[in-house]
């Protein structure tokens, strides 16, 4: 299932619970569970042959790569959600128009960053669900979005409102009917010339660098009922390739949201 070779192990310090985690994860992933010991991660590697460890420990999941480690964290959702509470305002929430009560589909997860900002958006009776081609990345970030303790209640309420998948998002849209959700959402992080943070490097050889296909936002016109918006650099030429005549975005943001309007 995994290439390269991907393992599951402990923290050296255990519980029943982190085991309990670590023998569901391994069965759910179709990954081996291998003990992990006294040994150093990089003696488990070698010994494994194993170029990624997830590694379940009393605080979360670890993502162990050749890169570093990936884990969760609310990042700058946090401090977005704290603008919007005062009133000041969000582009992601204005290019989708959100609103609460709305369904929103993210078709490229990722972080989970602006899943959470509209999630926080369409509140309570909203929903949001996020799609996640890789399933490392898939794993981590679900497992946070369910267990991270936020700073605050309506961060933690955003993160636990919205429902992660693993899947290729062209294949979940065919196959999902007309106007299920009220806005659908892209963002290809890695085509962004800007994302070069250290940070990310661990998530770069796990996550899908396809461009957003043509064919991708022709069903995610058919699937939505207001709005479909890619996230793109702001020179970025996929507006025009794909049909996103409305562009907005801050007037020194290096990000544009384009927008297609379903229906007015």
């Amino acid at each position: 299932m995994y290439s390269p070779k991907t393992v599951v192990t402990t923290g050296r310090k255990f519980s029943s619970e982190t085991l309990s985690i670590a023998r569901e994860l391994a069965n759910r992933l179709a990954l081996p569970l291998v003990k992990r010991g006294r040994r150093s991660l990089e003696e488990l590697r070698q010994e494994s042959d194993a170029a990624f460890i997830l590694v379940v420990k009393q605080e979360g999941l670890v993502l162990e790569t050749t890169g570093g480690e990936f884990f969760f964290h609310p990042n700058l959702a946090q401090l977005r959600l704290k603008n919007l509470r005062l009133g000041q305002g969000d582009h992601l929430v204005e290019a989708m128009a959100l609103a609460p009560g709305m369904r929103v589909l993210d078709a490229t997860l990722g972080l989970a960053t602006d899943a959470t900002v509209a999630s926080f958006a369409v509140g309570a009776e909203g929903k949001v669900t996020g799609l996640e081609s890789s399933p490392l990345i898939a794993a981590v970030v679900s497992h946070g979005l369910k267990h991270f303790k936020a700073v605050n209640y309506p961060l933690q309420e955003a993160m636990r409102g919205i429902e992660v998948i693993h899947t290729d998002y062209l294949a979940y849209l065919k196959q999902t009917p007309d106007k299920t959700f009220d806005a659908v959402y892209f963002d290809p992080m890695f085509r962004h010339p800007f994302m070069a943070s250290s940070h990310l490097n661990p998530l770069r050889s796990l996550a899908d660098h396809r461009p957003v296909s043509g064919e991708a936002v022709r069903e995610a016109c058919r699937v939505a009922k207001r709005r479909v918006v890619l996230k793109e650099s702001s020179h970025s030429e996929e507006f025009q390739r794909l049909g996103f005549t409305k562009i907005v975005g801050g007037r020194y943001s290096k990000i544009h949201y384009g927008i297609i309007e379903v229906s007015r």
